[in-house]
């Protein structure tokens, strides 16, 4: 995903324990991984079936057992379960998230990444072929939530490139249809949906960010969410969300804080290579949590799933979505909460 332009906690915490850019599907879980893991503090369902798991099993194995409980911090949180890809396994794909969830007596996580002509064909690029597809695919994750309260984080970057120039004329038009109908599916299926709505250096026009939230449906949502798979620090980003909060009537927003414990890279250091992408130094953000102290702050959420790739951005580095275990030990040794 790209950087390319410069209700209280209380009532979601209330919800999370009523039970509660590109990713891989989980990894399967290693010899001596657990069957199941309790809840976290949020409600929120921590998956042990997570590469992040796999890994601490593997090291341990291997006699490395600090470097284990430093991917430990990862795998003991909740981070979503992403849908992607073919309308033919995203029925069977999320339903099996959501019930492994269910199981463990938490509420399911989602991330909901396909929409037509995605990440404008960048290191995540590809989605739903066309808007017919799409709306099947939506269908199909309905059916799998199997009317389960689950929260889920609408197409991340979506919104912010209508604005960018990334899709335009129909295929813009199209986008805001797409996701209002897609808003609207999940809230029927009985899901707490936040429109993604990028971080504060990629659209920072509030007021044009905020007509494009609406017209894809940000008023039928809980809210929005703000800096996925980004790393600006959790306070600038609040004090961009309640600007953009107060031209939406003072819309309810979830914070990504997956790895901005040491804020976004210098770009000018980077050699050519983006600042969004698996830049080096930067740190797990604060765990996730529902306990804001700010009162149009839902949550503090990790929705990147911290040690996938963000792409192949130098040579060796894996594909978007692909576990990188050197990348997310270096999160973890450099955590600030």
């Amino acid at each position: 995903m790209r950087s390319l332009l410069a209700v209280s906690s209380g009532a979601l915490a209330a919800a999370l324990v009523l039970v509660s850019c590109g990713a891989g599907a989980p990894t399967a879980p290693g010899p001596g991984a657990p069957a199941s893991a309790p809840p976290s503090a949020t409600g929120l369902f921590v998956d042990p079936r997570s590469a992040a798991a796999d890994q601490v099993v593997r090291w341990r194995d291997e006699g490395r057992d600090a470097d284990a409980d430093q991917i430990e911090k990862i795998a003991s949180q909740p981070f979503p379960h992403w849908v992607s890809g073919d309308v033919a396994a995203a029925q069977a794909d999320t339903k099996d998230y959501v019930d492994r969830a269910t199981a463990a007596g938490a509420r399911p996580l989602l991330v909901a990444y396909n929409i037509p002509h995605r990440d404008c064909g960048s290191f995540s690029g590809g989605g739903a072929p066309d808007g017919g597809y799409y709306r099947n695919w939506v269908t199909e994750i309905v059916r799998g939530l199997g009317g389960t309260t689950a929260t889920v984080v609408l197409e991340p970057d979506a919104v912010p490139h209508e604005l960018s120039g990334c899709v335009d004329g129909d295929l813009r038009d199209e986008r805001y249809q797409l996701l209002s109908e897609a808003v609207a599916a999940f809230k029927d299926a009985g899901a707490r949906v936040y429109v993604d709505a990028g971080n504060p250096g990629f659209i920072s026009d509030v007021d044009a960010l905020a007509g494009a939230l609406e017209r894809s449906g940000v008023r039928a949502a809980d809210g929005f969410a703000l800096n996925v798979a980004n790393f600006y620090p959790t306070p600038q980003v609040v004090a961009f969300g309640r600007q953009l909060s107060d031209r939406l009537g003072g819309a309810h927003f979830v914070v990504d804080t997956s790895r901005n414990g040491q804020g976004v890279a210098d770009e000018a250091s980077l050699g050519g290579v983006p600042a969004f992408c698996n830049p080096p130094g930067r740190g797990l953000g604060a765990d996730p949590t529902t306990e804001t102290g700010d009162d149009r702050v839902d949550a503090l959420l990790w929705v990147k799933r911290p040690g996938e790739s963000d792409g192949a951005c130098r040579p060796g580095e894996p594909a978007a979505g692909q576990w990188y275990p050197d990348y997310a030990l270096g999160l973890a040794q450099r955590q600030v909460g």
